[in-house]
Formats: C-alpha cells, structure tokens, sequence
C-alpha cells in the first residue's frame, strides 16, 4: 500500500534531486512548456495489434481525424506509431511502416500539429523525418547513432527510451540492479553524452515502462516497478532534460474500468515531477493534473 511515510522517505533520501529544474523547448516553431505545465502527448496506433482500441487508426483519414481531435482535447504534440510493442504482435517491415506512416504526418503536419513518431529504424525516422515529424521517439539501441544524426540534422526533438536490448520488441528478463533509477540515470548519461556528440540538442527522457520485459508479465511486480520510477522521475531531471512516462493501463487490476488506470497512473506521475504524459485518454489525463495544479 503506498502511504504518505514512503513519499517521505524517498524525499528525506533525495531531497536534494527535488531542486532540478528543466526548461521549455521549442520545437517545429513552437513552445513545449515544460518547467511551467504538463505537457500532454496523444497517442495514434496505425497497428491493427494495438489492443488500446480507441487509438487504432486503420486508414490515413481516420488518424488525421484523431489528430485533430487530439490537439482539441489539449494534446501538445500527438506520438504516432506503426508497429506495436505488444510482445506478441506482428513485426511490420520499414517500407510497410513507411507507407503507413508517412500520409498521416504529412497531413497532421500541415494541419498545424506537432507530430512524433515511435520507431527503433533510422530509415523509418528519415522517411517521417522528411514528412514532417518534429520528433523521434526512439525505442531502441542498434541504430542509435544512426538516428541522432539524422535528428540534427532535421533541427528535431528526441525521447530517448531507456531499453535493455537492440530495440523495444528484442527484449529479455528487465535488470533492476541495486537501484533502478540510479541505473536508468546512469545509462541516460551516457546515451545524451553521445546524442550531443552528434549534435541532437533538445531531448527528453522516457524510463520505457510500457516495454514487455519477460519478467514484468507478473502484473503485481510490473505495477510495483512502474510506481516506484514515477514516483522518483525527479531524480532522472538532474541530468537536465525533461521526462516522458507512456502512462500504462494495469488491465488485471483495472478490467472494464481500464479507461480510468492512465489518469490513475498520471497522478503518480505528476507527484514524481514528469513533464510529458504520453496518453490515449488526454481529456481524462488532462483534467486530473489541471485538479492537481489547484493545490
């Protein structure tokens, strides 16, 4: 059960990483501003194996529609994807990806919103690069370099996704190691060393707990992990980047009711000082962290 004393003692351990501050980013002409407000990130799934119903859109003029509705509902900026991480789900080749995906950018482009895409390909990051994508949303390792390069080189924005593996749908048992968000923290250092090297300039960090870890299929050891990350996420704002949570759905616990488990979730995000909610149910997210500004 989560009391008041265990938020107390993870400020009485880290208090110190409760100062780090982080600043708005401008991206595609427009201003993210994080330090000041959530920032909200709908979700498209262009996947039929998408189980999130809501977000699936099967043809270019339903997510552009969604799109739209999105950036009405209060999204920011609207992450679309064409493969799922569904462990499970079929794998969908670069070109097939492509074609998929580059419409929809094109069109939400136009239409004036701020659009990222969810892919571990460089290919695929340069075909939707080209199209009109603002940002990358990078979940995997193999072609990292790859990647970076071609995000400077489009003026681009990065979420670099925390994944033990090549890429979000090659992944084994999750390492925690003594201290898991010291290692994340670790890694991320590392990981922005490099990016910067390469000239990728406004990144933001994603702890990657939506990824399929074998040994996170126990859905009280998953949920035990994803609310200890959010709640200490102001420790990965040292490194000075803002951070992303995929707010996840706990569908063993929540069941016919799993439209309410992103803004449950969100809640314990917000206390661990997140910047960027990736969600599928933004008005529902957005009204319980304007209910939280209140206080």
């Amino acid at each position: 059960m989560l009391t008041l004393e265990h938020l107390a003692s993870l400020v009485e351990r880290y208090g110190d990483a409760l100062q780090a501050r982080v600043q708005p980013m401008s991206l595609g002409g427009r201003e993210l501003p994080f330090g000041r407000r959530p920032v909200l990130m709908g979700v498209i799934n262009l996947s039929p194996d998408s189980w999130y119903r809501e977000s699936v859109c099967l043809n270019t003029e339903t997510a552009v529609r969604r799109g739209r509705v999105l950036q009405a509902q209060g999204a920011d900026l609207v992450d679309v994807g064409a493969e799922s991480t569904l462990a499970h789900a079929a794998r969908v080749e670069d070109a097939l990806q492509q074609s998929r995906l580059c419409p929809v950018v094109r069109e939400l482009a136009a239409a004036g919103v701020l659009v990222s895409v969810e892919t571990y390909s460089a290919a695929v990051a340069q075909a939707v690069l080209e199209a009109g994508a603002r940002v990358i949303n990078l979940t995997g390792t193999a072609e990292a370099d790859a990647v970076y390069d071609l995000v400077a080189a489009h003026d681009a924005g990065l979420i670099l996704c925390y994944v033990q593996g090549a890429h979000v749908r090659a992944v084994g048992d999750f390492d925690f190691g003594a201290d898991v968000v010291g290692r994340m923290t670790d890694w991320f250092g590392r990981e922005l060393d490099r990016a910067r090297q390469r000239g990728v300039e406004k990144v933001i960090l994603d702890p990657g707990l939506g990824f399929y870890y074998r040994n996170l299929q126990d859905s009280a050891r998953r949920v035990r992990h994803q609310m200890e990350v959010f709640l200490q996420t102001f420790r990965l704002r040292t490194l000075g980047c803002p951070v992303c949570h995929a707010l996840p759905h706990a569908f063993e616990y929540f069941g016919e009711e799993v439209r309410c488990a992103e803004p449950f979730f969100a809640v314990l995000a917000a206390l661990g000082r997140t910047d960027l909610f990736r969600t599928h149910e933004v008005p529902r997210v957005r009204a319980v962290l304007e209910t939280l500004q209140v206080y």
